[in-house]
């Protein structure tokens, strides 16, 4: 036992401070050891095994997956898949250099759009060249990179990005949602305009529905078994109605400790905001380590959801609730935003909000749920201490009755 102890904390040493050290000798006392290594993104050591990667000599090393913020490295060389796409000058450097291939690969003849039948060899290249495009016409990152996903689904399903009947086809065939053909279409007239070609586009209109809305008690409940920025991240959506991306990119520099406000940078060409926060978040987010300027890291946040996605799944299951199952990270924003109505019946409120422009967009909180008289929470104050508390957590006052105060609150 003093020597798994002694190997142990030398491991410790190995992988916490003398990152220095060669691969082999860090793998042997690790494995001997019985521990892993940091996660150079986050520090944690909660990880996955994913895989071997071979090296250059011949022998493999083991490569791992953080469990807490998603990063993917090995022992010799880190392996983060969404690094190229962490900022939108990073898309840059990539789709530059990738577009310098373009050269030396054949320019696919403009003639004949609606009638190739074969797929060119520069394909690849030219949904590279795509991606660029859409980044000089100033679309966003993450509307670039589903795009461009989509443009690689068409060539494995087997249709010719030169052949608008072949995608017709492919479009017509999938399984997808209305909304998601809606898109595709809109993406692959994005390419013919790139490609000067032009196309009869088939008419696909989304299905509006009304999202799913949770019980306050459910969010509490997943916000509670979620780890520490989990949790976080959630409490944050809970109390902004922030959309995933705008708390993604808060800085150290939008949160007022000293007024307890929130200032939000928008997406989406929406309003900018500012919110009250709740000691409780702000507790939390303190506790939150600074390594960075954004408060909740650097990395993409597909590297976040999918832990989010796991951690949500194993509460759901604990607690025989698959309901929580339906909560994603916008779920948040039409929660808030229905019990604001609800509660204020002031739908400019609402509006102001969520940052919308067009009141249109909010309108539809008018009809998400309805609410029967005995869905609240009583409580009841006996001093003006226990009443500032009810007020502070979203309860309002309704009568006095035998020397007491009620107070109340939607579930």
């Amino acid at each position: 036992m003093a020597e798994l102890t002694q190997q142990t904390s030398k491991a410790d040493r190995i992988f916490g401070k003398e990152a220095g050290t060669e691969n082999g000798e860090s793998e042997r006392l690790r494995d001997s050891a019985g521990v892993s290594p940091l996660c150079p993104q986050c520090g944690s050591r909660k990880l996955y095994k994913d895989g071997m990667r071979a090296l250059r000599d011949g022998s493999e090393t083991q490569r791992w997956l953080c469990r807490n913020c998603g990063y993917r490295f090995s022992e010799g060389k880190r392996l983060n898949r969404s690094s190229a796409y962490s900022s939108s000058s990073q898309m840059c450097d990539l789709l530059a250099e990738e577009s310098k291939n373009l050269a030396l690969a054949e320019n696919p003849p403009k003639t004949g759009l609606a009638g190739a039948t074969e797929q060119t060899p520069d394909i690849k290249g030219k949904i590279i060249e795509y991606s660029f495009w859409l980044l000089k016409q100033g679309y966003a990152k993450s509307t670039i990179e589903g795009r461009a996903k989509l443009m690689k689904r068409f060539t494995k399903l087997g249709a010719n990005l030169y052949d608008p009947e072949s995608i017709k086809v492919i479009i017509a065939k999938q399984t997808w949602s209305e909304g998601r053909k809606e898109f595709a279409v809109e993406a692959y007239t994005n390419f013919l305009m790139m490609v000067d070609g032009k196309w009869d586009p088939p008419k696909y209109r989304r299905i509006e529905k009304l999202p799913f809305i949770p019980t306050e008690q459910e969010i509490d409940q997943l916000i509670a078994g979620c780890g520490e920025k989990t949790a976080t991240f959630l409490q944050t959506l809970k109390e902004t109605a922030m959309r995933a991306g705008e708390a993604w990119n808060l800085k150290w520099t939008d949160i007022d400790f000293v007024n307890t406000t929130v200032r939000v940078t928008p997406e989406k060409r929406s309003n900018p905001r500012m919110f009250k926060v709740s000691t409780k978040l702000l507790a939390m987010l303190s506790m939150l380590p600074k390594k960075s300027e954004f408060v909740f890291g650097t990395y993409d946040m597909r590297g976040f959801r999918r832990p989010y996605t796991r951690q949500r799944k194993r509460i759901a299951l604990k607690l025989g609730n698959p309901r929580l199952n339906q909560i994603t990270f916008h779920t948040f924003r039409h929660w808030k935003a229905t019990m604001e109505y609800h509660k204020t019946k002031d739908i400019l409120h609402v509006m102001r909000l969520l940052g919308h422009k067009n009141i249109k967009n909010t309108l539809v909180y008018t009809q998400l749920i309805t609410f029967e008289d005995d869905d609240y929470i009583c409580k009841a104050a006996a001093n003006v201490k226990d009443a500032t508390e009810l007020i502070e957590t979203g309860y309002e006052y309704i009568c006095d009755m035998d020397n007491v105060k009620l107070f109340r609150k939607r579930k």
